[in-house]
């Protein structure tokens, strides 16, 4: 027997009130059972497979000052999404399984799309940054508003915990290493 879906609900910045649920593979039809009428709705699933309903759902119910709308999302692996807000370009950041997607913060309208070799493992957004940084298990990428990739570093380890420290991006390795980034530019901080 499959497990119940998965259910939170997060408050970002700017007044968004979001409700996620999640579920594994197969479990479509459980994990939109409670969907919320009204605003828009938009179904990424395809972006990942022909047949999204087979693999893990997720949707996303976003309600805030310019409305609501939902998107909902398809995994190839069993994930729990999640969301940053980059307010300085107006997205809502979301990463599930391999992908992320950047959809505008008031409508829901996808902006870009971005899919990975690896787990998408974090997120992280800053008015200092110029680009989102997505942490993969062997990359980490460094994303524009407009999806365009600014820089990518590949990494020799499985990047098992990524974290936004004192203006370094602070990487561990499953080996146990720990390596510093720039987030502004990918390079080393020794």
């Amino acid at each position: 027997m499959a497990a119940e879906p998965h259910d939170a609900t997060i408050a970002y910045p700017g007044g968004l009130r979001a409700r996620w649920r999640w579920g594994g593979s197969g479990q479509a039809r459980e994990v939109f059972a409670l969907s919320e009428a009204g605003g828009t709705l938009v179904d990424l699933g395809l972006e990942v497979s022909d047949a999204p309903d087979e693999l893990c759902r997720a949707e996303l119910r976003v309600d805030g000052p310019a409305g609501a709308w939902s998107v909902r999302l398809a995994s190839t692996i069993n994930d729990e999404p999640s969301a940053q807000l980059w307010d300085t370009a107006g997205q809502l950041v979301v990463k599930y399984g391999f992908h992320t997607f950047g959809l505008d913060s008031r409508t829901g309208e996808r902006a870009w799309g971005h899919r990975s070799a690896t787990p998408i493992l974090a997120l992280f957004a800053s008015s200092r940054l110029r680009h989102v940084v997505v942490q993969a298990e062997l990359e980490t990428f460094a994303i524009e508003a407009d999806g365009t990739v600014a820089w990518r570093i590949a990494h020799s380890d499985v990047v098992t915990e990524a974290s936004l420290v004192g203006g370094r991006l602070v990487l561990t390795g499953y080996g146990g290493g720990v390596n510093a980034l720039d987030p502004a530019t990918g390079r080393s901080t020794g």
